[in-house]
């Protein structure tokens, strides 16, 4: 039995613990890169760090790292001793991630103004 386990299972069992599914994150446009490369440095490295999560987990993220706003738009929740940043975000097939808009958060709700730039943008990407 030990040796079936050894030849057969594990080999086929490290490969799956090792296998991921990684996404791509992309920028609608790459003035958005340079708006997150402005932030605070505690906002920009968890804005890194959630990241990296989410090119790993994709869609399987939750809070409170991400929350669906409804309609495929995403929102990534990055925080720091600096403020609160956003990214508002969709999933397109092909494993992509596409950063529609960032903005740096300065009231407890998202501003309807940040959330109709983010939905017109993805409404272009739906569109063609």
């Amino acid at each position: 039995m030990r040796n079936f386990f050894q030849e057969i299972i594990w080999p086929k069992l490290s490969y799956l613990l090792t296998l991921r599914i990684s996404y791509e994150i992309e920028y609608f446009h790459p003035s958005i890169k340079d708006i997150v490369d402005g932030w605070p440095s505690s906002i920009r490295a968890d804005y890194r760090r959630i990241s990296l999560l989410i090119k790993e987990y994709g869609p399987n993220m939750r809070m409170p790292h991400t929350k669906a706003m409804g309609g495929g738009l995403f929102e990534m929740r990055p925080k720091g001793w600096d403020g609160i940043g956003r990214a508002l975000y969709c999933y397109l097939q092909g494993k992509k991630i596409i950063i529609l808009h960032v903005f740096i958060k300065k009231k407890q709700t998202t501003p309807l103004k940040e959330l109709k730039v983010a939905r017109k943008r993805l409404q272009e990407i739906e569109n063609g």
